[in-house]
């Protein structure tokens, strides 16, 4: 018998999704703080696509304009919260 059900999602916390904003800024991750707005760091719209790609791939149910637009603005400590929602 098959398991027809998705994956759910994979490593939303605030640790992993730093080292993959890190990755794909350029940064180090521990030079991104939990609350810091992520476009003062160079976040723009096609590396926040890319990022969407990257976490729908494990299984986040992750849309552009939601995390562009989150009330709390672009950060680690928001986007996580907004990956790990149930």
């Amino acid at each position: 018998m098959s398991d027809t059900t998705a994956p759910g999602p994979q490593g939303f916390d605030p640790d992993t999704v730093r080292a993959d904003i890190a990755d794909i800024l350029g940064e180090r991750p521990e030079d991104i703080a939990d609350d810091e707005d992520l476009r003062d760091l160079g976040l723009d719209s096609m590396r926040l696509m890319h990022l969407v790609e990257i976490w729908r791939g494990r299984g986040a149910r992750a849309e552009f304009a939601d995390l562009a637009d989150l009330g709390a603005g672009p950060t680690v400590r928001s986007w996580s919260a907004y990956l790990n929602r149930t």
